[in-house]
């Protein structure tokens, strides 16, 4: 059995009870001394300790269990780049913060991003484009954070959604009759089709158009929506209020990516859905025939299974268009995100467009060893009508090797093998992979070696350490 040290934690939860280690330990029938060290990390929890902690605080025993910082750490890493480079800080100080202070690191990273806003709005006042104040973060980054913060699930929301389908009897083959049923009955709300938008709500005529364009299981998502802003609208600002100010852009965001996320629980109700994706080892196109849903709708459901005491496999979820532009990501795993520049161009999800419709799947290794599994499709939809442009993404869900053998997608694969991982990185920007053939920009805080008289196979090659 793994030993678990969680000192940070238990010192933190003694001092907001207000007890000194005299205390806690009479309570715990141990010495202070004892204490002490465990709360240094100097000695594991033991069983019988941590079975009285957990009566002592009230708290769920996983909340000492060893919690996986490399998302915090990949954060630090970014931010600190400049740093690290010129050995002010060291890679082990980071992941020491990251572990045993994640509250200072939380602090210094926001920081850190309002440091950069400044330096944007100086950026923009030096080159005259009339800038008038601080550029601020734009409100899609602040609400994609929201979801970040809370490894992408909404406990409450979710049960809400799932108790909502039970009621309505939401199932296979039945759930645009319930929803509509319901949006009728409950909030006297019609529903009919002809506008030029995908969807509109007339508040004023009780009324839901939608596209005829849309799929079933496309207007299925919508009519959830609404469902979900109508009927707990107020319980989605609150919850939206806990990170903005209401009424922000930011805010109003957060209410949609709330209702939205209510919605995928509502069509998609977690324990029939989650049973599902186990039997099935995660197949997502056989998810799909199941349920009626399209493949981003499934993934993006497939990324959220993450209710405590019934977690699914945890994934991160992106999807790009050929360009490298990230128009969603959600993780629930310690996969990194960059917010500097692109992503890497050695991951499998640009692959994907050179062959539409098929699943790629890739084992990435990321340059602090840690290996994910991969899978990559893209999504083509139409406006329709000859001419009309359409849309193309790639929709990448990932998780870490550890969870690989519970997907379909392994079979075959030699999960032990290192060579058999193709090496990303976070984005070129602030990717430490010095050697890469395919890096786009010099490394951060790293002096190029120029030299006329020589060139190498890597774009940017850099000075080594003084002899």
């Amino acid at each position: 059995m793994a030993k678990t040290y969680a000192g940070a934690r238990l010192r933190r939860l003694r001092e907001e009870r207000r007890l000194s280690q005299a205390e806690l330990a009479r309570e715990l029938g141990i010495s202070p001394s004892y204490l002490n060290q465990m709360e240094h990390d100097s000695r594991p929890l033991t069983v019988p300790v941590l079975l009285r902690l957990t009566e002592t605080f009230g708290v769920d025993p996983g909340f000492f269990a060893e919690r996986d910082t490399s998302r915090t750490l990949a954060d630090l890493r970014e931010a600190l780049a400049d740093e690290v480079a010129v050995g002010r800080v060291s890679a082990s100080e980071l992941a020491e913060l990251a572990s045993r202070l994640p509250g200072v690191a939380t602090v210094l990273l926001g920081l850190s991003r309002r440091h950069q806003a400044l330096t944007e709005q100086l950026a923009e006042a030096a080159e005259e484009r009339g800038a008038a104040g601080p550029l601020p973060r734009s409100p899609h980054d602040e609400v994609r954070d929201f979801f970040y913060r809370r490894q992408n699930y909404l406990h409450g929301v979710d049960t809400a959604a799932e108790d909502l389908a039970t009621e309505i009897d939401i199932r296979p083959g039945a759930v645009l009759r319930g929803l509509t049923e319901r949006l009728t009955s409950r909030h006297g709300v019609r529903i009919a089709t002809g506008t030029d938008r995908l969807h509109h709500y007339d508040a004023a005529e009780r009324t839901l158009w939608l596209s005829n364009q849309l799929r079933p299981g496309q207007r299925a998502f919508r009519i959830a929506t609404q469902l979900a802003l109508l009927g707990y609208g107020e319980e989605f600002s609150r919850l939206a209020a806990e990170d903005y100010e209401a009424g922000s852009p930011s805010w109003s965001l957060a209410r949609i990516g709330i209702a939205r996320h209510f919605a995928a629980a509502l069509i998609l109700p977690y324990r029939v859905f989650h049973t599902a994706a186990e039997e099935l080892r995660y197949d997502i196109e056989r998810l799909s025939d199941r349920f009626g849903f399209g493949y981003e709708t499934i993934c993006h459901r497939l990324s959220t299974l993450q209710r405590p005491r019934l977690r699914g496999v945890p994934f991160s979820f992106v999807r790009v268009d050929r360009a490298g532009n990230m128009s969603k990501r959600q993780s629930a795993t310690g996969f990194h995100f960059s917010r500097a520049g692109g992503t890497c161009p050695l991951w499998n999800v640009y692959e994907a467009f050179g062959a539409p419709g098929r699943i790629h799947v890739q084992i990435a290794a990321m340059p602090d060893g840690s290996r994910y599994l991969w899978t990559a499709r893209t999504v083509t939809r139409h406006r329709g009508g000859w001419g009309e442009p359409g849309k193309t993404f790639a929709i990448g869900l990932g998780c870490e090797l550890r969870h690989a053998s519970r997907l379909v997608y392994s079979d075959g694969l030699d999960l032990g093998q290192s060579s058999a991982a193709t090496p990303i990185g976070m984005g070129c920007r602030v990717c430490e992979r010095l050697d890469c053939p395919q890096r786009a920009v010099p490394p951060l805080g790293m002096t190029l070696a120029v030299d006329e008289n020589s060139s190498t196979f890597v774009p940017y090659p850099v000075q080594g350490p003084p002899a």
